[in-house]
């Protein structure tokens, strides 16, 4: 019993760490796209539609995934592999941007080619945390509402609280690189922890 508290209340910790990590890039995205491209309504609809997209994807694929024997260590790997797609947004950023200013000026397709090209892999990704989230949390099919109404409050509070710390304090603070310097870190804590989690889980039915 006091294992299964435990695990439950390590994945809604990193469902909340996924939230929060979302809304934290999507705020740094409007400061990343900004030298070349502004910060205006344009640039933000861009932002907003490319998460949105990416997150609507990545719901999908993380629903479809968790029907086929989900665990914690294939739960441990949507934070990893998050965090290598978010590593090239930190070494090659400005290379991306300006290719795509070179070849869109415009501020409303240049911002959405380049919010695409830079988001959409690592948000979708960790967008397909929630649902698989769900499914390691489910014990039974009349638990699936609570479950999911649960999950889905701490995510979300994880969101809104990313925007708060990063749009309050870590911006007035760190530079951008530096704060998604320590997103890809705590993804790559966050996987791992899933992934030692579920070795243990193993151990212990053995």
């Amino acid at each position: 019993m006091h294992k299964m508290l435990s695990i439950k209340l390590l994945i809604l910790s990193l469902a909340f760490v996924s939230g929060f990590i979302i809304m934290g890039v999507e705020l740094l995205g409007g400061r990343i796209l900004s030298p070349y491209f502004g910060s205006s309504i344009y640039v933000w609809g861009s932002i907003i539609t490319v998460f949105m997209m990416s997150l609507s994807i990545g719901y999908l694929i993380g629903g479809k995934l968790s029907l086929y024997r989900a665990n914690l260590s294939r739960y441990g790997l949507f934070f990893i592999f998050a965090a290598i797609t978010l590593a090239p947004t930190i070494l090659f950023g400005n290379d991306i941007l300006d290719a795509v200013f070179i070849h869109f000026e415009d501020p409303r397709y240049g911002s959405l080619l380049a919010s695409a090209l830079i988001f959409f892999l690592p948000t979708a990704i960790l967008g397909m945390i929630s649902p698989y989230s769900v499914r390691l949390l489910i014990e039974n099919a009349e638990q699936s509402g609570h479950v999911a109404g649960r999950l889905y409050f701490v995510s979300t509070l994880g969101s809104a609280l990313g925007t708060l710390a990063t749009s309050f304090y870590l911006v007035l603070y760190f530079e951008v690189n530096q704060i998604l310097t320590t997103m890809v870190a705590v993804l790559l804590v966050a996987g791992s922890c899933a992934i030692m989690a579920n070795k243990y889980v193993e151990t212990e039915s053995e």
